[in-house]
């Protein structure tokens, strides 16, 4: 017979129910049965994440191929430029199971998802809107604009653009899907696109400006960036048109 710790150890290697696992439901043992539980439960989980794949892709497809998803990072921001992407994905996208919104994800998880994405995608570009565009415009207006120019230098010309809650000025056949990095993959990877590119940027940023704490708030107005604002005041790349940095500059 085998000892607890095999079986255990067996369980957490298994990928998928097999044969041998009929005996280990029949065993009495209590640490058996909690090996089995946890076998279980990580099962359901693998099929919930495969549910929720399979979905996503479905969405997506029901636009027909070449279909790009767009999204954003950093519009909330004191400090930063706003970060928008662009992906094509291919048909088969298995190997980016488990990709979701940004937000949900580790940020260890959002940089090996943009690897993937990178080395998988069909086509992406990101690109960077400055403090300046959006002092100039407002937030909402440089987020569309660095939209479209995200579609525009995709390498590859998309049949179809979905995007996160926006509606954008191209001459191609598109729609503003609500929580569209919940429900699209190919927003979803955008998403990750963006995300990890922003906070890559402000963790550089960190290191000429030490004191604002970039690396630990990407510029948001946390109450360490508000107090350093306070101390410091705005550096170029603050945004003159958010409070309370309006208000500091006019001061």
């Amino acid at each position: 017979m085998q000892t607890i710790k095999e079986i255990t150890t067996a369980l957490k290697a298994a990928t998928a129910h097999e044969p041998w696992m009929d005996t280990v439901q029949q065993d009495g043992r209590a640490g058996v049965q909690k090996a089995w539980q946890q076998f279980l439960k990580r099962m359901e989980k693998k099929q919930q994440l495969q549910r929720e794949h399979d979905a996503k892709i479905a969405f997506d497809a029901q636009f027909g191929q070449l279909v790009a998803g767009i999204d954003e990072a950093g519009r909330g921001p004191l400090a930063g430029p706003v970060v928008t992407a662009a992906v094509i994905l291919p048909e088969n996208c298995q190997v980016l199971l488990g990709l979701n919104d940004s937000k949900q994800l580790s940020k260890e998880t959002r940089e090996k998802m943009s690897k993937l994405v990178k080395e998988h995608a069909i086509s992406y570009s990101i690109h960077f809107q400055n403090t300046k565009v959006i002092d100039d415009i407002n937030i909402y207006e440089a987020t569309k604009q660095s939209m479209v120019t995200s579609i525009e230098t995709l390498k590859i010309k998309p049949n179809f653009v979905i995007a996160d809650a926006m509606t954008l000025l191209i001459n191609l056949p598109q729609k503003s899907i609500i929580k569209g990095d919940a429900q699209s993959l190919a927003i979803a990877a955008a998403s990750i696109l963006a995300k990890t590119a922003r906070d890559e940027y402000m963790e550089k940023l960190a290191q000429d400006f030490p004191q604002y704490g970039f690396e630990q708030h990407a510029g948001y107005g946390t109450k360490q960036h508000l107090e350093a604002l306070a101390k410091y005041g705005p550096t170029i790349h603050h945004r003159a048109s958010f409070e309370p940095i309006k208000s500091m500059m006019k001061g």
